[in-house]
């Protein structure tokens, strides 16, 4: 059985996402903003996973297109979280090319799914 690349780079993100989250809440006693990415960043993983199973090609197409503003979304706390010092510029290089890269496959996926 083929590899489904997003929903295995998408668990694997919300994973990392999961880790970050908590130390930002145990080292830097950050809630606010660890419990937005957290969200965000695990929606990506969840929404691709209710889409694998959806009730129609809309309904498919749907879910991604939130998996797509969330990870969007994500990609925003990930900047604001460097841009404010929670996060080492290390963490922001090692987290942002994952980011980008689920916001590429999402858009391929929608504009395909669209398309057809």
């Amino acid at each position: 059985m083929k590899e489904n690349v997003i929903k295995t780079k998408s668990f694997a993100f919300a994973l990392r996402v999961v880790k970050l989250a908590q130390y930002l809440q145990k080292e830097k006693q950050e809630y606010v903003l660890s419990k937005q990415v957290l969200r965000s960043g695990t929606a990506i993983g969840a929404l691709v996973r209710e889409a694998e199973h959806g009730q129609s090609k809309a309904d498919f197409i749907s879910k991604m297109s939130i998996a797509l503003k969330e990870a969007n979304e994500t990609e925003y706390w990930i900047d604001l979280l460097h841009q404010s010092g929670y996060i080492s510029k290390e963490n922001f290089d090692s987290l942002r090319p994952d980011i980008e890269e689920l916001l590429k496959l999402l858009i391929g996926i929608v504009k395909t799914s669209r398309a057809h």
